[in-house]
């Protein structure tokens, strides 16, 4: 029988942020997956203050999502501009830079290849990410990530 691609999991852009911190802990997926599961989790000490016991409740309420979200990924179901600033930190360990002139609402990152494509992935609909990629994949490159309404508004100016 063959096996299909997962279907693309999708967390809240809170469980995604509290997930991608407790992924910087460096364990392994079946570690965390395990300390998840069991409550054995660290206090968050950061600026976010994140609950990690939030992603104990998503683990119990389903499991297999959770457990796909960690293997093999997951999309945001809503970005703000300071969610995706803040994925950004915590996932790529990027600063950015926000505009929040209104109409012009962009974050700025300086982003990899590999970074670029984890970004572009998890993104929800309505986010463009505009930029030219570096000559070589290593490299980085500065990006603008934006709503597609503001590109579409300042494409008609």
């Amino acid at each position: 029988m063959p096996t299909s691609e997962p279907t693309t999991v999708k967390l809240s852009q809170w469980d995604a942020l509290i997930l991608e911190s407790l992924k910087s802990q460096g364990w392994p997926a079946e570690e965390l997956l395990h300390r998840v599961q069991t409550g054995k989790l660290p206090v968050d000490d950061s600026k976010f203050q994140f609950d990690y016991a939030r992603l104990t409740e998503l683990s119990a309420s389903d499991p297999v999502l959770f457990e796909q979200a960690v293997r093999h990924g997951y999309q945001i179901k809503y970005n703000t501009l300071r969610g995706i600033a803040s994925w950004i930190l915590l996932a790529l360990g990027q600063e950015t830079e926000l505009h929040l002139e209104q109409g012009k609402e962009s974050v700025i990152a300086n982003l990899n290849a590999e970074e670029y494509n984890r970004l572009t992935a998890v993104l929800s609909y309505g986010w463009v990410v505009r930029g030219e990629p570096a000559a070589s994949p290593e490299a980085r490159s500065t990006y603008v990530i934006g709503t597609l309404y503001s590109e579409l508004q300042n494409n008609r100016d």
